[in-house]
């Protein structure tokens, strides 16, 4: 038995006992035991009413909004990452990605798409053949970008308020894993066709858990940031005239 464990019993007790106590001062002040014996049955007969709205109601607001809480905490971190790392890692795989121009329009204008619009384009990407063809001067490039940030990826691998979300958290390990492949790697000219291909499989690996999770982010901004939204839109990676400048 654990110390907070004794401390709720105690606590129980304690409660048990001033209860009687009170009853007891009241039995000698006005000498009613009949009184009593109502009162207590009334309260028992109610107590299931109070468990009743106590642990289903009260329990359930009060759990909806920490979830609430958790859900803008984890965002925030969501946010920070790709504004740091994901969305300009996303501009460089997706530029090396041929097929993505099937889908490039849809993905640039996601703004305009309507909610079942939006829930077919994440549907889609989630079966979509990611296919970028990573030359070894883009994967010296990629290390480049993400060797200043391993710091930083660790961090948030290391924030328990993404533990809840593990579909971002395994996106995040896919890029961790990318950045110290990359970093074990001097030369990538000189490098063979096997290693090359393994390096590529790495790339595309967290290449497609980003764009499911940039996805998801942006469908959580337009629903309740639209300022931020806004913003996104502007400097969407998938788009390649996209400009943080507001025109017109």
């Amino acid at each position: 038995m654990n110390s907070r464990t004794k401390w709720l019993i105690g606590f129980g007790l304690g409660l048990l006992a001033l209860s009687l106590l009170l009853m007891g001062a009241h039995y000698l002040l006005f000498e009613d035991i009949h009184w009593l014996e109502k009162y207590v049955v009334f309260e028992l007969a109610f107590l299931p009413v109070e468990v009743v709205v106590v642990t289903l109601i009260l329990d359930r607001l009060l759990e909806g909004r920490e979830r609430k809480e958790r859900l803008e905490k984890m965002n925030m971190v969501i946010g920070l990452f790709f504004s740091e790392v994901g969305v300009g890692l996303l501009r460089k795989i997706a530029e090396r990605d041929q097929k993505i121009d099937d889908v490039r329009a849809q993905l640039a204008k996601s703004a305009d798409l309507s909610a079942p619009e939006y829930t077919k384009l994440l549907g889609t990407m989630k079966d979509f053949k990611y296919s970028p063809e990573m030359r070894p001067e883009d994967l010296a490039a990629l290390k480049s970008a993400l060797r200043g940030q391993r710091g930083f990826l660790v961090r948030l691998l290391e924030n328990p308020t993404l533990l809840e979300h593990e579909e971002f958290t395994d996106s995040l390990r896919a890029v961790f894993h990318l950045t110290e492949e990359l970093d074990y790697r001097s030369d990538f000219q000189a490098l063979p066709a096997s290693d090359l291909a393994h390096l590529k499989g790495d790339v595309r690996r967290a290449y497609g858990k980003l764009v499911i999770e940039w996805l998801r982010y942006m469908g959580f901004l337009k629903e309740h940031y639209p300022y931020l939204y806004s913003l996104s839109m502007r400097t969407n990676p998938f788009n390649p005239e996209a400009s943080p400048v507001v025109r017109g």
